[in-house]
């Protein structure tokens, strides 16, 4: 099964809901991967506006 990520919030989610954004539009067409541990102090997390610790997608296909 491929994995889903949340198409507001580029997280890669197992639920129902998103757990930043609470929302619940999810795509499993992505590219890239890159895991998060520090948001605050992390220039990559930043730039790209990601707040949670967490795997985010690079890119999401609509």
């Amino acid at each position: 099964m491929k994995k889903k990520v949340c198409r507001t919030c580029k997280i890669f989610v197992e639920g129902e809901l998103c757990p930043v954004c609470k929302k619940a539009a999810f795509s499993e067409s992505w590219q890239g991967q890159v895991t998060i541990m520090d948001p605050t102090n992390s220039q990559i997390a930043k730039q790209m506006g990601f707040v949670v610790e967490g795997d985010y997608c690079i890119k999401v296909k609509r």
